[in-house]
């Protein structure tokens, strides 16, 4: 072994070993039961979930961008996941993940992972909010032990089936449950370092094993129990169909994913002070739900809960996830005959509970209570998801708050005439309609101030604004525009016709004040060039001298306007030159 090698391991030994080795147990002991929650909720064995905690949570560690991210199945998954194994199957299931972690690693090499933090919070809150109400709905027939039910796609359908068979109530399954969920709320409260959902499961296990044995639905009597050996590697069977029907699953995993993932990581960043690489942990995710469907895994993302765990645990370094995904290992190969005790009903309360906590209920509140468009968006996102789907509600969503933020921007774009002279130092001074003096126009020269991004949402706005305003066809018009931040190719393209339309009148276009990027644009499309280089000015005042100096001194002698010291400037400037 190299020395520099030998030398980091003693340094890591000595100083980081303990704290990881202790987060990592602590995240592996509420990592287990969560793996198993998820996956039952998720639609397969219980079992598949521990292969995507042991495998996802080491994989994302060793290749993600954030030192602290605990990766695994979460509830954000639930409802898409259950969605493809009713309508495609289990093995679908694992090609959709695979095909997800594609996109995912393609998201991270093409730098998307600051992009995905752009995604509005109306849409991030209106289908976290839907899928915790999914969820919590989902656990009820669990609950109450609930028997011949027919899980269903639609959400309706689902709550309709709950109300047919609440007559096959099981009162140990609701007396187990009960007694799962007092002991994961006290739990904090009595010990707080203890896991709850561990100390539930445990408990209520144990009650109904000798209490009433056989009278509640176990892990064993429902699934066979949990297989105590390492999952095997198997190639899913792909064909080209198969990719075109699962592309938008797919797709929407990888966006759920990245989205929990990168919001798990700003959560570890705001608690430690450090700052992760969201493009690696982008690529990270995609190798872990690529490789972990090799295993029989479903797909994993960052636990926003396990992370902050891992972190006030103590983890110093990512390692300590990886210690969590052995001990789960470990876990499986000792603990699995043990495992197939645990009540279904024991597992109801810990889902309802992550349901509980997603819900988002106080931004949901908030968003609700400001009354605005993004309380629309909230809306329609969360109905979406509960009574549509994830994937149409993502959409929907974005596509929604996308033309809400195009009338918004579009809202601020503002084309207003300005009324302004030279004083006696040449300083642009912009009057009132109070000024007794400037109740005319020059109409020779007309300054219109632009305000707001010229882009393709605002920009047929612009073009009616400054052609309707323009009542005949002056000398020159001046456009001030300092407070244009951006010019896309529409907004270029109006702005073209409005200087073709007033060059063929003979009116000479002057730009003021012209912004960085709105200066690269028409310089890449050629405007620049039509209007001419004489015609752009640092500063409006300069621009209005420009004018002055050369309007049509005939029309002046004739005007009966006197627009104050505009007029005294042209005179004086004339009689220097002899005119």
């Amino acid at each position: 072994m190299p020395r520099v090698v030998k030398v980091l391991a003693r340094r890591y030994f000595s100083s980081y070993f303990t704290k990881d080795l202790m987060a990592g147990l602590t995240v592996g002991v509420i990592a287990l039961p969560l793996a198993m929650a998820f996956a039952i909720a998720s639609g397969v064995k219980p079992e598949y979930g521990i292969y995507s905690t042991v495998t996802g949570a080491a994989l994302v560690a060793l290749f993600g961008g954030c030192r602290f991210q605990v990766a695994g199945p979460t509830g954000a998954f639930i409802p898409i996941l259950l969605s493809i194994v009713l309508t495609y199957g289990y093995q679908n299931l694992l090609v959709a993940g695979a095909m997800a972690g594609v996109i995912l690693i393609l998201m991270g090499l093409l730098k998307f992972g600051s992009l995905i933090k752009y995604i509005p919070l109306p849409v991030t809150v209106g289908f976290t909010a839907g899928i915790a109400v999914t969820i919590f709905t989902g656990q009820i027939a669990g609950f109450l032990g609930l028997s011949g039910l027919e899980r269903r796609e639609s959400f309706l359908g689902n709550m309709k089936e709950l109300v047919l068979h609440l007559d096959t109530l099981n009162p140990y399954s609701l007396l187990t449950a009960v007694l799962c969920l007092t002991v994961i709320l006290l739990t904090p409260r009595i010990m707080p370092r203890m896991p709850g959902s561990l100390v539930g499961i445990v408990v209520s296990t144990l009650v109904a094993t000798f209490a009433y044995p056989g009278e509640v639905d176990t892990i064993r009597s429902v699934f066979g129990g949990i297989p105590s050996a390492l999952p095997g590697f198997a190639f899913p069977d792909i064909t080209l169909d198969t990719l075109n029907r699962l592309a938008r699953p797919a797709f929407t995993i990888a966006i759920l994913g990245a989205i929990e993932s990168l919001l798990s990581a700003v959560v570890a960043d705001s608690m430690t002070g450090t700052q992760h690489n969201s493009n690696r942990e982008l690529i990270g995710q995609g190798v872990a739900n690529l490789i972990t469907p090799f295993f029989g895994g479903i797909p994993i993302t960052g636990a926003i809960a396990r992370t902050a765990t891992n972190i006030k645990t103590g983890a110093r370094t990512q390692y300590a996830a990886v210690i969590s995904a052995g001990f789960v290992l470990l876990t499986l190969l000792v603990l699995a005959p043990y495992a197939g005790s645990i009540p279904l009903a024991s597992l109801a309360p810990v889902l309802m509970i992550t349901a509980y906590n997603m819900s988002e209920r106080h931004a949901v509140a908030f968003i609700l209570k400001s009354k605005s468009y993004s309380s629309v968006v909230l809306a329609v996102t969360f109905l979406l998801t509960v009574l549509a789907d994830l994937t149409i509600a993502v959409e929907i969503g974005l596509l929604l708050a996308m033309v809400l933020f195009v009338k918004r921007m579009s809202d601020m774009m503002v084309v207003t005439k300005v009324k302004a002279v030279l004083d006696d130092e040449a300083e642009l001074v912009e009057l009132t309609d109070e000024d007794e003096e400037m109740r005319h126009d020059c109409p020779q020269v007309s300054i219109f101030q632009v305000e707001g991004p010229l882009f393709f949402g605002a920009a047929q706005l612009f073009f009616q604004s400054i052609m309707d305003t323009i009542r005949y066809y002056p000398q020159f018009i001046i456009l001030q525009m300092n407070r244009v931040p951006v010019i896309d190719l529409t907004g270029e393209g109006r702005l073209r016709s409005i200087v073709a339309t007033l060059q063929k009148k003979g009116t000479t276009v002057l730009v003021a004040e012209l912004g960085e990027q709105p200066d690269q644009a028409i310089h890449t499309t050629g405007l620049y060039d039509i209007i001419g280089e004489e015609h752009f000015f640092a500063r409006t005042k300069d621009a209005l001298t420009y004018a002055v100096q050369r309007v049509n001194p005939e029309k002046c002698t004739h005007c009966d306007k006197a627009a104050l010291k505009l007029c005294k400037m042209a005179d004086a400037d004339s009689a220097k030159r002899g005119v």
